[in-house]
């Protein structure tokens, strides 16, 4: 969906590197059975597994009812200073 870059956290804590993500926005990447995609951010998918996992067996509404659509979740990657903000659901 979307990424945040934190550009203040970046220069004050991280040591500089030259290639972080290979992820752009746009990019759709289609889980069967709640396996990790080609091509995924491993440590994206860490951080999403739980949610596809749970949405692929047809469970959902997580926390409650946080999402309008029960069978979706907006999840972000764990990089703290570049974020990827990734919209789930499920298609048929």
């Amino acid at each position: 969906m979307r990424q945040t870059i934190y550009t203040d956290l970046m220069a004050k804590f991280e040591n500089p590197i030259l290639h972080a993500c290979d992820v752009q926005e746009g990019q759709q990447w289609i889980s069967i059975e709640g396996a990790c995609p080609e091509g995924m951010c491993l440590s994206a998918w860490e951080s999403m597994q739980p949610f596809v996992a749970s949405l692929a067996k047809g469970e959902g509404n997580f926390f409650d009812g946080w999402m309008k659509n029960p069978l979706s979740a907006m999840i972000s990657c764990n990089d703290g200073f570049r974020p990827f903000s990734f919209y789930l659901e499920v298609i048929d």
